[in-house]
């Protein structure tokens, strides 16, 4: 892949193409190769190992990803049901990945999460690729490291959420701006536009925080004139805005009768999803018709990605990448604008501090496995950066900083484990010990020979990686299951054990006083209702409840609704068939009304209705999945199959 990538954009003859694929770069030492298949392959059993044990993984989306292979409207649309009520409530680039996987090998675990899995190795050969480019194999190979064994990376490239391609996305885009500086490219620039325009399609104004940073760098170093940086700038824009609005116009454009109610929505417009429910709304906490809004996803501040919530998730490299980034510039020094170098630390550091900022300040919904979109940018940086300190080592600066950032990661290792007593409580004293000693011996490091000097830091680095490679097996090992996972042991927090991820960081119960039936269901992951789902969790079906919805279900248009995408969700994966979820996501929007809903059951379109699922009607949502439970339990005979109450729709009532 390097090579491909690498090549000139003139045709080689094949043989010697070939070549370069098997034996890289012709100055490239020889054990570069070897350990980059070593990387990927390590990578690519840790994502892909057992991974069919978390099942569904996110039931929301895996429902999604059947219907959107069983029908093309649903594909397009992203719908949640086959028969296209509604869709999910984000664009649905990330499901067409998946639902292509599954129409080639049908439902199955395994076609749902084996592509998220081949995501996760692809991300880190890009990050390699970028990292060797402006800081040599050595930096690569760490940063790919550094990045695979990240524990929020394992498990969003082990889960079925967008979160996995908006990285892939991302960090291409990365890659494709270095190579745009380096020769003012202007193609190269408009393919970064491009893959955030793709990235927008698949997690929508998340992908655009990269921007400034992107369009910084190449202002900066790019070599030509300041005139064409503008003009080249410009185009990458229009190919950003051509890229991400191209899905947005056709659904706009296509008249409401003819596709399905924009999930998450309250007026089903794209556009109102855009800005509001997983826009603006995510950094004031006023979304309307969600839950647990404001203080109820967390404590804000500059701290909170450090804390016992998010620290195990993504932050053991955090210190490090934020000190390498400081002495990078320090030590690239009054250089020409056009280096590299510091074009490099200009691309990753925007990229980690707005991105850093914006989810440590956001008031909505903030769920630990965002942080995953950090991950890349923490890599690079200590790639990088230690590269640079690593070249100047004969300063004592340089070895002072490189030992302390060895010494300071250690430490920062033990605090972090030192959250999980129970979980291998002597890797805590080996990881603080072997990390301060390598750390000690680096300050002499001008002293002793360079393999010497080499085979201490990467002890320290490895000291340094420790932890999160725990982690990291600990997640894999784990299946997750729901809509809020989390990477890693269990931790400490105000209701004590939970899964590091749990809304509100384990100090503010966040929808406290929200009207769910039931009460906290246990296990991986958080949800509401017993034994019918609710609003993080799937339904558990029974083989009898699978028989009755699926008896005379060609007769139907869907074979059953319930209030809720993610109680309908297991009722859909259980038998393949389409379930209208009432109210989308949270319960709460408009689709469909009493009225469409009643409409739909006089036409004979609907069998059962399944009760349970959640309330709706959340911080201003529409109350309509309440009036149509009441209209249903009021009007039609119920009946117990399986322990799940079941209203007959079709009785004539």
């Amino acid at each position: 892949m390097t090579a491909v990538l690498d090549a000139p954009l003139t045709a080689a003859p094949t043989a010697m193409r070939a070549r370069r694929l098997l034996r890289g770069r012709p100055d490239d030492p020889v054990w570069v190769r070897p350990s980059l298949a070593g990387l990927l392959a390590v990578t690519a059993v840790l994502y892909l190992w057992g991974l069919g044990a978390s099942g569904w993984a996110n039931a929301f989306y895996s429902a999604a990803v059947q219907a959107m292979s069983e029908n093309w409207t649903a594909f397009f649309f992203g719908s949640s049901d086959a028969a296209n009520s509604i869709t999910v409530d984000k664009p649905p680039a990330a499901l067409w990945v998946m639902a292509l996987s599954v129409r080639l090998f049908g439902l199955s675990s395994w076609s749902v999460l084996v592509p998220q899995a081949l995501i996760g190795v692809a991300t880190v050969a890009v990050l390699y690729l970028a990292v060797r480019r402006v800081a040599g194999p050595a930096a690569g190979l760490g940063a790919g490291a550094a990045m695979a064994l990240t524990p929020v990376a394992v498990l969003m490239f082990r889960f079925d959420n967008p979160d996995a391609l908006l990285v892939l996305l991302l960090t291409a885009a990365a890659y494709a701006v270095t190579r745009a500086v380096e020769t003012a490219s202007a193609r190269w620039l408009a393919l970064v536009g491009v893959l955030v325009g793709f990235a927008f399609l698949t997690k929508m104004l998340q992908a655009l925080l990269v921007v400034p940073a992107f369009a910084l760098v190449y202002l900066i170093a790019a070599p030509t004139t300041f005139g064409r940086r503008i003009a080249h700038l410009a185009g990458a824009g229009l190919a950003l805005l051509v890229s991400a609005g191209w899905w947005v116009a056709v659904v706009e454009l296509v008249p409401s009768s003819m596709r399905p109610y924009i999930g998450g929505s309250q007026t089903n417009s794209v556009w109102e999803l855009i800005w509001g429910y997983n826009g603006l709304g995510r950094l004031t906490g006023d979304e309307t018709g969600s839950v647990g809004g404001g203080a109820g996803w967390g404590e804000t501040g500059l701290l909170r990605l450090v804390n016992t919530e998010i620290g195990g998730q993504v932050a053991w490299l955090l210190p490090a990448a934020l000190a390498l980034l400081v002495a990078g510039f320090v030590a690239v020094g009054r250089t020409s604008r056009l280096d590299p170098r510091r074009a490099a630390l200009i691309t990753w550091g925007g990229w980690l501090v707005v991105t850093g900022l914006t989810f440590s300040l956001m008031a909505g919904i903030f769920h630990a496995y965002y942080t995953v979109a950090l991950a890349p940018a923490i890599a690079a940086l200590v790639g990088i950066g230690g590269a640079l300190l690593w070249r100047r080592r004969g300063s004592v600066w340089a070895r002072f900083v490189l030992a302390l950032v060895v010494g300071g990661t250690a430490l920062w290792s033990w605090v972090l484990l030192h959250r999980t007593p129970d979980f291998l409580p002597w890797l805590q004293g080996v990881v603080l010990g072997v990390g301060l000693v390598a750390a000690a011996v680096l300050l002499i490091s001008d002293q002793l020979g360079r393999r010497v000097a080499a085979g201490v830091l990467v002890v320290g680095m490895a000291a340094g990686l420790g932890g999160p490679a725990a982690y990291a097996l600990d997640t894999a090992d784990t299946p997750h299951s729901g809509s809020i996972p989390s990477a890693g042991p269990t931790v400490t927090g105000g209701f004590g054990p939970v899964r590091a991820g749990f809304p509100g960081g384990g100090t503010t119960a966040p929808f406290a006083g929200l009207p769910f039936p039931g009460g906290p269901r246990t296990g991986t992951g958080f949800g509401f209702g017993r034994a019918v789902g609710g609003l993080l969790n799937a339904s558990s079906v029974s083989a009898d409840v699978v028989a009755a919805l699926s008896e005379d279900a060609s007769s139907y248009t869907w074979v059953a609704a319930t209030v809720g995408a993610n109680n309908a969700a297991g009722y859909q994966l259980a038998t393949e068939l389409p379930v209208m979820p009432i109210g989308g996501f949270n319960g709460s929007d408009p689709s469909p009304t009493l009225a469409e809903f009643q409409a739909h059951v006089a036409a004979d379109e609907i069998h059962w209705f399944i009760s349970g699922g959640i309330a709706g009607g959340a911080a201003g949502g529409s109350n309509a999945a309440s009036e149509i439970r009441a209209w249903v339990t009021a009007t039609f005979p119920s009946t117990q199959v399986g322990g799940v109450t079941l209203y007959d729709l079709g009785s004539g009532a």
